[in-house]
């Protein structure tokens, strides 16, 4: 896709080619794919369970599938740029959108009390077989997306304002100085000029120094594509967005606690984890814990403060790997591979990351997920 481009006027009408048409294009593709492959799936499903790959009981619940996975395909995403981009995220919004629509399938027939005669093992045959024809095909496809896209899926063009220099791949590069490329909104050659130049961009991204990327901006403002002005600071104060209310114009550096739903998630994924996982590890574990006290009588583990969220300490579990006297709860001294300190079975530990389990104990506690106020960052010197 990206190619070096002529410096005269004459070529910026042809710079690249619209791409716009052949997203929608993929996207009707895509969603017509998954549609055979659903009604192929289920056909299968009913031809080898049942001997008629258009039995009622397998044929009719596909029907009403069909329209609840398509829509729910749409919203979230299925059919977007970043799944043109990337066959595996592709691939994973098509499964979860079958996911979702495979539950409402179940909810509905369950809430409506549906006549509908339903083959269980038929239906579960044919979700498993539109599933593995979906990822199938999307993997097929890909090459040809990449072929009619490109790397990107959307045309980008840099211009080169004698700014920062951009290591920038699969993409289109001018230089302002050379193209004569001025941002003066009184400048009505200049402009159509870079019209002629951005008329088929989806992304343009100037880099330029400060003082004229007031001006760029107010240019870029007339294009119908997404401007972008390179800013150095972006990168230095970590800045995650921007925000305007109050006639204030602000920088997001932090992005603050996750929502109540996402919190609630998060905190059950961690103990879908955590949980089971100490579980299974228990007598393991245990038996590590004895080792440790046997090699020297001090405790199994021990607990080193780290800074989490709004910089306040919190205590990490590990298996003790050092002598109990030399343990550095401070962390001050960081342990060498021929560390005197470490005991046998610390050297074991350390070598297969096993000390490390017992942090399972701060996820259930909630200390090492965000969504319940920390997160890891560093030992603390004292």
């Amino acid at each position: 896709m990206a190619a070096a481009i002529s410096e005269t006027v004459e070529d910026y009408s042809g710079l690249a080619p619209s791409l716009e048409r052949r997203r929608l294009q993929l996207y009707g593709i895509q969603l017509l794919i998954d549609g055979s492959m659903l009604l192929l799936g289920f056909a299968f499903a009913a031809w080898f369970y049942l001997g008629d790959p258009f039995a009622d009981t397998v044929w009719g619940v596909a029907q009403l599938l069909l329209p609840l996975f398509w829509t729910v395909a749409i919203l979230n995403q299925t059919y977007s740029v970043p799944a043109l981009v990337s066959g595996e995220y592709g691939m994973q919004r098509a499964v979860m959108a079958l996911g979702i629509a495979t539950l409402l399938v179940v909810l509905i027939l369950f809430l409506a009390r549906s006549s509908l005669q339903l083959s269980r093992v038929g239906f579960t045959l044919g979700i498993v077989s539109t599933l593995l024809l979906q990822v199938w095909a999307r993997f097929n496809l890909q090459p040809t997306i990449r072929q009619r896209v490109g790397e990107r899926a959307v045309n980008l063009l840099i211009i080169d304002d004698e700014g920062p220099t951009l290591s920038v791949s699969a993409c289109y590069r001018v230089s302002a100085r050379k193209a004569g490329l001025v941002p003066d909104l009184h400048d009505p050659q200049m402009l159509n000029r870079l019209g002629m130049l951005i008329g088929n961009m989806d992304r343009v991204i100037v880099s330029c120094p400060p003082e004229r990327r007031a001006a760029w901006a107010m240019v870029l403002k007339g294009g119908q594509m997404r401007g972008e002005i390179v800013d150095s600071e972006v990168d230095s104060l970590g800045i995650l967005g921007t925000t305007r209310d109050e006639g204030i114009g602000k920088l997001i550096v932090a992005s603050g606690p996750l929502g109540l739903r996402s919190r609630l998630l998060k905190r059950a994924l961690d103990l879908a984890i955590a949980v089971p996982a100490l579980v299974a590890l228990a007598i393991p574990l245990i038996l590590i814990a004895v080792l440790i006290r046997l090699e020297d009588g001090g405790p199994a583990l021990f607990k080193q403060p780290r800074v989490g969220r709004n910089n306040q300490f919190f205590p990490i579990y590990k298996f003790r790997t050092m002598r109990a006297a030399a343990t550095d709860l401070a962390g001050k001294r960081s342990a060498a591979r021929d560390d005197d300190r470490i005991t046998r079975i610390g050297g074991f530990l350390r070598r297969t990351s096993i000390d490390e389990i017992p942090q399972l104990l701060n996820v259930l506690k909630g200390e090492m997920s965000r969504g319940a106020g920390r997160y890891l960052l560093s030992p603390v010197v004292l």
